[in-house]
This record gives structure tokens, sequence and C-alpha cells, in this order.
């Protein structure tokens, strides 16, 4: 995609297109300009928003990136407003074309390094947490209370120690014990504890519930993880409480807060130092998505990911409900017809399980993201899928399920942000990088999340939740030097330097596992 040098009032972002996107708020009657055409706006278009630059029939597509986003419900006529009054997804049509694009491999990007805590397993952290893991509801408030009465200024000697948190969450029972709520659940819980983020955990559970913490230490073999998370482990298994077993809230909490006492010192053991970006694991989310995304933050982000893929390191794609519409554009260029079958083979579980709740997936465009130029689940996929960048699609994983792939992969996750992230976060991402068009504040505690602001009027807005702004590439600043940008702030963050989150100090309530069934 090319930007003019002289950005004009609307972006038309592919030839086919018969709509362009208003790159600033315009007035009704106003005299406006999209390459070598001249129009005039019939009616007031938002920041955003599409415009039709040709004649649209009723009952004809309406192409924008050069695909199509969904029917004219009405005859549209050049210089009008196309959005939800005169536009529906319609029928989705596919040409998965499996593996018939696959794309030569990114020129390497060598002999670069972030500074980061090398791992016994291998991996890398890029933060070092202490955790507090509830394995069910039941034992949340005690998990809380455990960190939030720990002394602090015994915290504060541990110079090494970003900090203490508590993942809690509403799970943990009323599931088929083996199930898939149960073993989704197991995924997430044992993902956290092994990730290379957190140096030294324990787990607190209730003691009946049907997520027991001897099938997740069974079934995870958390004893097989990272030298430094193995702190505090006593005959080969990590410190586990239970308040029936305890004695209840005042005793749990109490050896609670000495076994903290007990893991501090020996998770403060370790140092930053230079590691490959091979290490590094980036989640890529967009949330409050406006019609900017998919021009500015979207693409840029792109642009980063392909420059971690060049660099050995792996991409996380997911929100496979806003992946719905723009599918072809992953399996064409998926590694192999295996891998392009295992992303449509999620998309069918999807649209079988929002069928079951009379729920259809193009109800997936939030108010806001509609608010902010959305129509259609296909445009607001075309431009999500753009995070992910140019290369090959290496491999499909279940949520949460660890990330082991090298390059760009696909995980299963919902769209909905918290629980999307927390999944890539389980899998092993150890730095997120989050686009939003109206203004996300997310932070997602163990992993540093970077927030790309898509427009500059809510980046200027929101200056103390924002890392960055993509907003400029609608005034013509070009799509690759925005990601280049984003791409040395991520490095920069895997080093250490603190997001706008992290300075606010977001990210603790953002844990939320996803439960893709019934509760009992």
């Amino acid at each position: 995609m090319s930007h003019p040098h002289e950005p004009h009032e609307l972006l038309r972002l592919h030839a086919d297109d018969n709509v362009a996107v208003a790159t600033r708020p315009l007035s009704a009657g106003q005299v406006v300009h999209c390459g070598e055409l001249t129009l005039t706006l019939a009616e007031e278009v938002p920041l955003g928003h599409k415009v039709a630059v040709a004649a649209i029939d009723e009952g004809s597509l309406v192409i924008k990136y050069g695909h199509p986003i969904g029917i004219a419900t009405a005859a549209i006529a050049p210089g009008q407003h196309v959005h939800s009054h005169n536009l529906t997804a319609g029928e989705h049509r596919l040409d998965a074309a499996a593996s018939s694009a696959i794309p030569p491999p990114p020129e390497p990007l060598a002999d670069r390094t972030f500074e980061g805590f090398r791992r016994g397993s291998g991996r890398a952290g890029t933060r070092n947490y202490v955790a507090v893991i509830s394995t069910v509801n039941c034992s949340a408030s005690v998990s809380k209370s455990i960190v939030t009465r720990f002394d602090r200024t015994a915290l504060a000697r541990y110079e090494n120690i970003d900090g203490l948190v508590a993942f809690t969450h509403g799970g943990g029972c009323g599931m088929q014990f083996g199930g898939e709520v149960h073993q989704t659940l197991n995924r997430v819980l044992g993902g956290i504890a092994r990730h290379p983020n957190i140096g030294a955990y324990l787990l607190i559970g209730l003691g009946c519930e049907q997520g027991t913490m001897g099938y997740l230490l069974d079934d995870q073999r958390l004893v097989q993880i990272d030298g430094a998370t193995s702190a505090g482990q006593r005959n080969g298994r990590p410190p586990v409480f239970s308040l029936q077993d305890c004695g209840g809230t005042q005793a749990t909490l109490d050896a609670g807060l000495a076994q903290l006492a007990e893991l501090l010192p020996r998770a403060n053991d370790v140092r930053r130092e230079p590691l490959p970006l091979a290490h590094l694991i980036v989640g890529t989310e967009c949330g409050g998505s406006d019609g900017a995304s998919g021009i500015t933050a979207n693409p840029a982000l792109g642009v980063a990911a392909d420059m971690v893929v060049a660099a050995g390191g792996t991409v996380i794609l997911g929100e496979t409900p806003e992946i719905f519409g723009a599918e072809q554009l992953l399996t064409r260029r998926a590694r192999t017809p295996v891998v392009a079958q295992a992303l449509l083979d999620r998309l069918a579980w999807w649209q079988d399980y929002t069928g079951r709740f009379g729920v259809e997936l193009d109800n997936n465009p939030s108010p806001g993201n509609k608010e902010g130029g959305l129509t259609t689940i296909y445009e607001k996929a075309l431009g999500a899928v753009a995070k992910g960048g140019s290369t090959a699609l290496e491999a499909v994983y279940q949520y949460a399920e660890p990330v082991t792939s090298p390059g760009l992969v696909v995980m299963d996750t919902p769209g909905y942000d918290p629980v999307s992230v927390t999944g890539m976060v389980a899998g092993g991402a150890n730095v997120v990088v989050f686009t939003t068009g109206r203004g996300s504040c997310f932070g997602c505690k163990p992993t540093p999340s970077l927030k790309v602001a898509t427009n500059t009027p809510m980046y200027e807005r929101m200056r103390d939740d924002m890392d960055l702004s993509a907003g400029e590439i609608l005034a013509g600043r070009p799509v690759a030097e925005v990601g280049r940008e984003i791409f040395e702030a991520i490095v920069a963050t895997a080093s250490g330097r603190p997001t706008r989150s992290e300075q606010l100090g977001l990210g603790d309530e953002e844990f939320v596992p996803w439960q893709p069934g019934p509760v009992l």
C-alpha cells in the first residue's frame, strides 16, 4: 500500500476498491480528492469511515483492500457515506487455495539481541515476576491477599524482581473432569506457571474443586520447569497450599506469606544478559478497532512482525473470530495444506460454536468498532490479519497451547481482548503489541503490552496510555517507517523499558482464562 506525497481527504487502499477511507472528519457538501478523483460529499463522514468512489448498485459487492467486505443494501452514488445503513455482510465466499502462495523466507536479520532473563528450559524472559496462582475461584481472595499483604519494603530489596502478581479467575469448578474446559484451564495455569517471565510461583487451591492441583501438577509436569522457576520446590514439586488442608483462610495466608519470603531471594538470583531475538514470542492483538486500524497500526505492526520473524522469533496472530472473512489470506501462505486445514477447522468450530447459541460471527464488530468506521466482520478481518505481516503461516495452535514453532503462527483465541491475550501469554508470549483505534487501556502481567494508536486524535487524547502512534500514516508517513519504530520498541521493551501500562500499574485484572463450555 502506498500513499500520495500530499495526502488527500480520502485514501483508496487498492486499485479495485469502490470505496475509500476518510483520513480526517469530512463535512456534507465538501469537495474532496482521492487520487485523480474529485467528489462532493453527500453527507458528513467521520474519520476512518468509508465513502463510495464509484457507483455501487444494490446487491453489488463493496470492495475494500481489494476484497469484498459485504453487499450494498441500496444503490450508492459516488460521494455517499458507506456504512451499516447501506452495507451488510452477506454470504461468506471463500477460496482457501491452501498453500498456493507460500512466500519466500525473509532476509535474515542477524546480530540483533535484547537484554533478557535466560531460563533453564532454554527460553528467555522479558520480565521477572513472582506469582501466586489460584487454581479455583474459591481460593482467589486468599491468593490476592497474599500478594497485597506482603511487605512491599521487603520486595524493594530485590532489584531483579519486577513485582508480585496474583493470577485469579472465575473458574476451576463446575466443569466436567478432564473435559474441554478443564483441559483449557489446565493449559492456561500450566502455561503461566512455566512462563519465562515468572521467576517463581506458588499454587493456592481450596481442596475439593474439580480442577484439582494434583491434576494440574500431573498433567502439566510443573516439576520440570525453568531453573529460576523451581525456586522453593520441595520433593520435586512446587509450593502448593490448600485452604482445607492448611486449616482455613488465615492459616493459608500465613503459610503463603512465609513461602513468598523464601521464594524472593531465589527468584532474584538472575540477571539480564544479551540474548538473540529468536527468543522473542510476540503476541498481537487489536482492541477497540476503528476504520484506521487496517490502514495504519495493523499493517505497521505487520512490518514489525516480519522483522521479528526475520530475526528467528515468533509472532502469534490470535482472535480467530476476527479472521473470519480473511482466512484465505492466511491459508494461501500456509506452509503446508495441513496447516491451512487446521485453520479452516478452527473457523468451522467457531461457526458451530456460535450457532449453538444463535449467534452469528458477523455480530462481532462492537458498537465502538462501528462508530469508528468498521461495518462488517469481513472488513474488520481484512484489517486485523495485517498484524501478522507477510511471512508464511507455520502452525496453528489451540488456546493456551505451548508455542514452539518459530515464525508466524495462529493461536485459536476469542476476539475478546483479555481472554485472547491470556491465551497467547499462557502459550509463551513474552511481549504483546496491542493496536487500538478507540483507545483501549490494557496491561497483562507478566508480559509487557505495547499499545499502538491507529489515529492521531486518539493518541493525543490518551497519551498516558499509548506507547506509539501510527496515525501519521494517514498524513503520508510510510507504513514501513512506523513498522520499524514498532520493532525497535519491541526490542527495547523486551530489554526492560517499561510500557505505559506498566508505568500505570495495569495488568493485574486482565488475566481471564477462556471457558469454552457449560458451567455445571
